[in-house]
């Protein structure tokens, strides 16, 4: 079968399965269990309306349970095995990794990761924000800052790394340290700890128009009244702008800096593509990869850890964006 009829037929199936899906479910609910006629009428009225909104929910609950809670339970589960699968082991695959010196580096790395570019992030895109809806180009200015959001994170490694490259006529950082009268390139990706800070920068290219999208809107809302109050009674722009405006769009900073920090804990393609997680650049993701096809065990459990670690982030991301609304 050829993919284009594949898909149409795909789309016919999903689309017809859902309509008779509801038609019959409410058909059932209003006809067979809760039939309105008779001295109970009203009463089965109200039963049936009060069912009716899941039967809606019923098709988008299964499938979260399927795809969603079942890898999770199943997962745990298989974190409790040998690498074979054949051997129940308890917790002696997370007390190995917890031992694993490589493990404690990937962890330690992840913090740098955490700490840094969701920080970076916000506040170069919020100063971009601010700086640009001062300038008539302004839209323009957004628009190439943006851009960097439209590259996947293989093709943004990739052209980082021709920045990157031990190589004077391609790196763009050695050749500017050769026009300043250095003979030896030197390759920036090997020094330790430095490297992941160049990694780091990576990210934080993309994600900053990203940032800068959603915080120009919030300083877009913020009230013009508190903005000409504040200069009326002396206040500069620096004033103006750290006491008035951004006080105002703090709750749209921390669910920026919190859904940065989600993307953070789980990014995986950049480390890979620049380093495959060499010189001291590993991160839990691309650990765990480093188990994938040889310690299905060992690399679940890194899986399970990094799950409980993005977990109390989302829900705080949640709650934040909860309070906007």
């Amino acid at each position: 079968m050829s993919p284009l009829l594949q898909g149409a037929l795909t789309i016919f199936i999903g689309v017809g399965g859902c309509v008779a899906y509801f038609w019959a479910s409410n058909v059932v609910l209003d006809k067979v269990l809760f039939p309105a006629r008779g001295p109970n009428a009203g009463r089965n009225i109200n039963r049936a309306n009060l069912i009716r909104p899941w039967l809606f929910l019923l098709p988008a609950l299964l499938a979260l349970g399927l795809y969603l809670v079942y890898p999770v339970f199943g997962s745990f589960s298989r974190s409790l095995y040998n690498r074979t699968g054949a051997e129940f082991i308890g917790f002696g695959n997370y007390r190995i990794m917890l031992g694993d010196p490589e493990f404690r580096t990937a962890l330690t790395n992840n913090l740098l990761w955490v700490l840094i570019v969701p920080a970076a992030s916000t506040f170069f895109g919020l100063l971009i924000a601010q700086l640009t809806d001062r300038l008539r180009w302004g839209t323009v200015a957004k628009s190439i800052i943006f851009m960097p959001m439209a590259i996947s994170f293989v093709g943004a490694a990739l052209i980082w790394k021709f920045v990157y490259a031990n190589n004077p006529d391609i790196g763009l950082i050695n050749a500017i340290l050769v026009a300043f009268g250095t003979e030896a390139s030197i390759d920036v990706l090997q020094i330790p700890f430095w490297n992941n800070l160049f990694l780091m920068v990576i990210l934080i290219w993309i994600q900053t128009g990203f940032a800068m999208v959603i915080l120009s809107a919030a300083l877009r809302g913020v009230p013009e009244e508190t903005i000409e109050a504040a200069i009326l009674d002396g206040a500069g722009p620096a004033r103006v702008f750290f006491s008035i405006k951004v006080p105002q769009i703090m709750p749209t900073i921390v669910v920026v800096w919190t859904t940065i920090t989600i993307l953070v804990l789980k990014v995986f393609d950049i480390v890979y593509t620049m380093t495959g997680g060499n010189f001291g650049t590993q991160i839990l993701p691309s650990y765990m990869m480093s188990y994938m096809f040889r310690d299905d065990g060992r690399a679940t459990a890194v899986a399970f850890v990094i799950m409980l670690i993005v977990l109390p982030v989302m829900v705080w991301n949640i709650r934040q964006a909860r309070k906007e609304m």
